[in-house]
């Protein structure tokens, strides 16, 4: 019974890495969203917001992909 339980480590380790990238890139994605969000309508700097909500998702995505 311990065997099958020091099999199981590395495949509980690799799921719980890969869940927390997920929520960590969760997380960010939507503070970004917020943030952009935030400087569209209250600091009336639309482009801006766009350009950085654009490019920050981007970002984001390139930057877990290659991190992972």
């Amino acid at each position: 019974m311990a065997e099958a339980a020091q099999d199981d480590y590395p495949a509980h380790l690799a799921t719980y890495t890969a869940f927390n990238k997920l929520v960590t890139f969760g997380i960010l994605w939507i503070v970004l969203l917020l943030v952009s969000m935030a400087i569209g309508l209250v600091g009336h700097l639309s482009l801006l917001a766009l350009v950085m909500g654009v490019g920050g998702s981007v970002a984001l995505l390139i930057a877990f992909a290659i991190l992972s």
